[in-house]
């Protein structure tokens, strides 16, 4: 009954070192969930008040940490760890580098995007980036798979062909993705059977975005996979509107409160993707703060 949360307790497990805060992230969404699929057979119920005294254990070792005692950081700092790994698989694909690395990178972008629904609904942004991701890693993997070489960007989905099996029982950190669908998205064929490509066209890539050395979270044992070959995105800076340097409060101009929260927020976003040396996207999140605060608008 909780196998479906399987996924996600792995991907904490193999972050509880290097990435704590998305470790707890990841074992609060999967005790959520596991609540809602059974908390009423004991076998489970035992199961997840374990997870939940672990969860108090690592939320008491972190309590100094902004990202587990402040939800607004926290939620900036899973999604920008999400979308950097998704940045790096991408950035993989669409260069023709296919690998296991980047198969896993895709497909644990997908649980992060899940584990972001633990601070509300997901965007409809990362939603797609979900979707993209998981049946990305699915089709690459099977192409690898069946020796042939995968089509690399944004092409025809298939549907839901993926599943999410990626060898939830039995995993431990370095395992790889498996058990995924025998069959390979078909791309032949009646013209009505394949789906719509300009889902995924355009996909959304916040500018400066690039991809760290150290953005791939799972490195594979090296016989298992090949190496990876970084490929430098340049940074596109996004110009500073001028009309925001010399700007004071407008005014007669009242922020409510709902304001300052919002602007506070921005800055949370920009501090968080400072940490990823992220400048485009600080910028970006930094005047969005500025313009708030200076108009009331955004």
């Amino acid at each position: 009954v909780l196998k479906p949360i399987q996924h996600h307790l792995r991907t904490a497990q193999e972050h509880d070192k290097r990435e704590p805060v998305v470790a707890y992230y990841c074992r609060l969404h999967a005790m959520q969930t596991g609540m809602k699929l059974d908390s009423k057979t004991p076998e489970c119920r035992k199961y997840l008040v374990k997870l939940m005294d672990q969860l108090e254990m690592m939320k008491k070792e972190l309590s100094d940490n902004e990202s587990i005692s402040q939800e607004i950081v926290g939620n900036a700092h899973i999604e920008n760890y999400a979308l950097k790994m998704f940045l790096y698989a991408d950035s993989e694909d669409r260069s023709g580098h296919f690998h296991k690395n980047m198969i896993k990178s895709f497909y644990t972008s997908s649980l992060l995007f899940d584990v972001l629904s633990v601070f509300g609904e997901l965007s409809d942004e990362n939603i797609q980036h979900r979707k993209y991701a998981k049946w990305k890693a699915a089709y690459i993997h099977n192409c690898l798979k069946n020796g042939e070489t995968p089509q690399p960007g944004p092409i025809g989905m298939e549907g839901e062909a993926y599943d999410d099996e990626f060898g939830a029982e039995g995993g431990g950190p370095s395992q790889e993705p498996q058990n995924l669908p025998h069959s390979q998205p078909s791309f032949h064929g009646h013209p009505s059977n394949q789906p719509p490509v300009s889902n995924f066209s355009n996909i959304p890539i916040p500018p400066g975005s690039h991809a760290p050395a150290n953005t791939p979270a799972e490195v594979p044992h090296p016989e298992a996979a090949e190496p990876v070959k970084p490929v430098p995105v340049p940074r596109t800076m996004p110009v500073v509107d001028p009309s925001l340097l010399n700007n004071t409060q407008e005014g007669d101009m009242r922020l409510t409160p709902e304001d300052f929260t919002r602007a506070q927020k921005y800055c949370k976003y920009a501090g968080s993707a400072l940490q990823y040396e992220d400048v485009g996207t600080a910028i970006q999140n930094l005047q969005k703060a500025l313009k708030l605060l200076t108009t009331g608008k955004e």
